[in-house]
């Protein structure tokens, strides 16, 4: 029985397991209820849209319940529960222990649920006629995430994955026979320590609100064909498309932000099956987004704006089932692993597929859909073009990135790409091109017809100072060295930057209503320049020059021929770098490392000078695990992280101090003592610099013994200069009672120690013994240093994009109000 084992709070989690019952519960009575109120005999009858609120509310409460219980749980390492010993630890700070809470799969899960929760109650407010039919298809997304949290076992299957699990139930082991068994676990496993970053605290909250919001233009998209109401829906969902595919597009370039300040490939973007997974549904969802703004003003292409936006929120479930189901450990370093829920995902995605189709196929002949095709020098065609190949972009993406899933689909065994990161990007680069001229010609076009004779010359203005610009940029940066399709992505870029800061222009002329589509699109193309040079131009600094392989290991996950050497204190020139080891700091769990870096001129004078301090964890698990440290500038950033330090695991006991007369064992790691006699002025030298003798300090203070009258305390006050840094230390010799004591000093930035051994008053000196670490011992560091030009396009480009789809929100929502 549960009441036999000691110390265990099982009010917590039987409370929030209530709470997950209670909100599955709830959005099912929610569903049932909408779905009633969207009958059309129902519309005048309030009482079944009353209890789907009534439902949703409860759903919400117990969502939040569920995650104070959970967050509860984690806070107070209460690690008799399986997701708290997983995920969190006792020394991890509180913004980490609100990573914890997302970590693992059920805390994701609760994320997405819970957004959906305040996006269903924001629809409540808003959504007026179209409530009962778009929340009846939110309340079923409800159901369904809540249903991946339950864990609980019918007719021996268990459906989905509670995070209240008790650890005993999750681990099996004798030690779990014991009623005092919590007294043996007295730490969780921790917080991954890739995640330990504060981009982790904010990214994926963002990315899934990105997620969740998709459900939204979807369930407009079902309403509007359930509802026989083919054109209304339009409107509303092209306002929740721009809020999904900006909070979305944003949570995906923190991804990438959190990648660059984080881990330690070398970049911002891999190609990664997760990374892609997170773009499948925010391509489709932009390539909608057009096309239903070509048919609210045209009312073309109805077919392809309902199929784009209904397989937006389909492919956001296909993610999270590539991405959760384990079918992707081959392949990803960042997918879940399996938690038995691979059909259940499965199950999942069939049923909103089913739903789309099945809505489609019912509507087909009702559906407006134009025999007339549109003029091939109106707007509208080639923004339906753009979309289309928004949408074949995403297609290549999912099919490279499937491969697992076909060979456990159909028993085959298709191997990857073994080098996939230059196909996808040459092909999406391809597809970049493409995308890119389109988004800046149109701007140049005029719904259903233009003018092509001033259509053109515009067009080959623009082109011919694209290509001028282009051309200076490409051999400043040294994009020209690249593939040709590189440079074209260049010429693209730069051309969607010019043709719409040519409409943003013309904003101030009063043509305020496209300013937003001009922002976010000029954002666009700084996000493909920026990328594009910092990744096809980027150049290693740290150049090893001298064939040191640092062991076969190392070679297994680095290039040796791009990683340095350096020992502490020992500079060393790096390109127009001199680069110096000076020193460490703890901050448990991280080792950080100093490195200084001096640029200097051509006659050797210091033109720039600072320190970086990227940090490594040594985990018993990952190996060393480290996190770079990069100097921003304007232009370029410098991006420097460590491949191989001699750090100590984080949970092996802290070497000892040192104590009166020394610590043999301490001592081992120096060379035998070198006794110096000297007077106050003197000066004592060693191998890598040399000492002063300032004087004595008769006032000495002891931390850790206490002087009684009669006692004597001094310090022999020394300066330690190493390669022209000084390091003040100060010995301490005791003279208690009728013994002798003396208490050494080290400087661990130097590896040196150094003991007031003994005071020799007939010849008015003092003995100093000096210990230096052999240098075969010295501390040192195996470093990787990168830059990184232009990439603040990059950065800029996103902030730009985002205030260009908040100015397009604001305008559909004020023409939503006037209509």
């Amino acid at each position: 029985m549960d009441t036999d084992f000691k110390g265990e709070h099982l009010l917590p989690g039987n409370l929030g397991q209530l709470f997950i019952i209670l909100s599955f519960g709830a959005a099912l009575l929610s569903t049932i209820s909408y779905f009633f109120a969207a009958k059309p005999q129902n519309v005048n009858d309030t009482s079944w849209r009353n209890l789907g609120r009534i439902g949703f509310y409860i759903n919400t409460l117990s969502v939040v319940g569920i995650g104070c219980c959970l967050f509860y749980i984690i806070y107070n390492h209460l690690f008799e529960y399986h997701y708290a010993w997983a995920h969190s630890s006792t020394t991890l700070p509180v913004h980490y222990i609100i990573s914890c809470f997302w970590e693992g799969q059920e805390g994701a899960f609760w994320l997405w649920t819970f957004w959906q929760a305040v996006l269903g109650n924001i629809l409540i407010r808003k959504a007026k006629s179209w409530e009962a039919p778009v929340m009846t298809v939110v309340s079923l997304a409800q159901a369904m995430i809540a249903s991946m949290l339950i864990g609980v076992e019918i007719f021996g299957s268990r459906i989905g994955s509670s995070p209240f699990i008790l650890l005993r139930h999750a681990i099996e082991g004798p030690i779990f026979s014991r009623p005092d068994y919590l007294s043996y676990i007295k730490d969780g496993n921790g917080l991954n320590p890739l995640l330990q970053n504060y981009w982790m605290v904010i990214h994926p909250p963002i990315l899934f609100l990105g997620f969740a919001s998709m459900i939204v233009p979807f369930a407009y998209g079902i309403a509007g064909l359930w509802t026989r109401r083919y054109k209304e829906w339009v409107a509303p969902a092209i306002s929740y498309s721009l809020f999904a595919v900006m909070i979305l597009g944003t949570g995906v370039i923190m991804g990438s932000f959190w990648a660059y300040e984080s881990l330690n490939f070398g970049g911002f973007w891999a190609w990664d099956p997760v990374e892609n997974a997170s773009l499948f549904p925010w391509l489709t969802l932009v390539g909608a987004l057009h096309v239903l703004i070509v048919y609210k003003n045209t009312g073309h292409s109805y077919f392809t704006a309902t199929f784009l936006t209904l397989i937006s929120f389909v492919l956001v479930l296909y993610a999270s089932f590539l991405t959760r189901s384990g079918i992707l450990g081959e392949t990803s370093v960042h997918a879940f692993t399996d938690l038995g829920m691979k059909w259940h995902l499965i199950i999942d995605v069939f049923i909103f597929l089913g739903i789309a189709i099945g809505f489609i196929i019912a509507r087909w002949k009702e559906m407006p859909i134009t025999k007339k095709d549109e003029e091939t020098h109106s707007r509208e065609f080639w923004m339906f073009v753009g979309s289309i190949m928004m949408a074949l972009s995403c297609l290549q993406l999912v099919l490279m990135t499937s491969i697992p899933v076909w060979n456990w689909m159909f028993g085959t065994n298709f191997a990857p790409p073994l080098k996939p990161v230059p196909i996808y990007n040459v092909v999406q680069g391809g597809f970049a091109v493409v995308i890119a001229i389109l988004t800046g010609f149109t701007q140049f076009l005029k719904y259903k017809k233009t003018d092509t004779t001033r259509f053109f010359i515009t067009l080959v203005v623009y082109l011919f100072c694209s290509a001028a610009i282009t051309a200076l940029a490409a051999y400043v940066t040294g994009v020209y060295k690249l593939q040709f399709v590189f440079v074209l992505v260049m010429f693209a870029a730069v051309y969607t930057v010019l043709a719409n800061a040519k409409v943003l222009a013309d904003v101030f002329k009063g043509k305020v209503k496209l300013a937003g589509s001009a922002v976010a699109h000029i954002g666009f193309g700084f996000i493909l320049i920026g990328a594009l040079i910092a990744a096809g131009t980027s150049k290693v600094v740290s150049e090893n020059t001298t064939g040191e392989q640092y062991g076969a290991e190392f070679a297994k996950g680095n290039n040796p021929k791009e990683n340095i050497l350096i020992y502490k204190n020992e500079p060393i020139r790096m390109g127009e770098y001199m680069v110096s080891y000076i020193g460490d700091s703890i901050a448990t769990p991280n080792h950080y490392f100093k490195v200084e870096y001096k640029k200097l001129d051509a006659k050797g004078n210091v033109t720039d000078h600072f320190i970086l301090k990227p940090n490594s964890q040594a985990n018993r698990k990952m190996g060393l695990v480290s996190s770079p440290d990069t100097k921003h500038y304007l232009f370029h950033d410098l991006y420097t992280h460590i491949s191989m330090a001699p750090i100590k695991y984080d949970d092996e006991p802290a070497e000892g101090e040192d104590s009166a007369h020394g610590n043999p064992e301490e001592d081992k790691k120096y060379d035998p003592a070198v006794p110096h006699e000297v007077a106050i002025g003197d000066t004592i030298n060693f191998r890598d610099g040399f000492m002063v003798f300032k004087g004595i300090n008769k006032q000495a203070k002891l931390h850790n013994m206490p002087l009684a009258k009669g006692d004597v305390a001094v310090g022999a006050q020394l300066d330690v200069v190493v390669n022209g840094k000084t390091y003040p230390t100060e010995p301490i010799y005791v003279i208690k009672g009728r013994n002798v004591f003396d208490f050494a000093k080290t400087i661990d930035d130097i590896g040196l120690k150094v003991r007031f051994s003994k005071i020799i008053p007939e010849r008015n000196k003092v003995e100093i013994s000096v210990y230096q670490q052999p240098q075969n011992k010295r501390p040192y560091i195996v470093m990787r240093a990168i830059a990184f030009p232009y990439i603040n396009f990059l950065w800029s480009g996103t902030i730009i994009m985002v205030i260009g789809f908040l100015m397009s929100i604001f305008r559909r929502n004020k023409e939503l109000k006037v209509s």
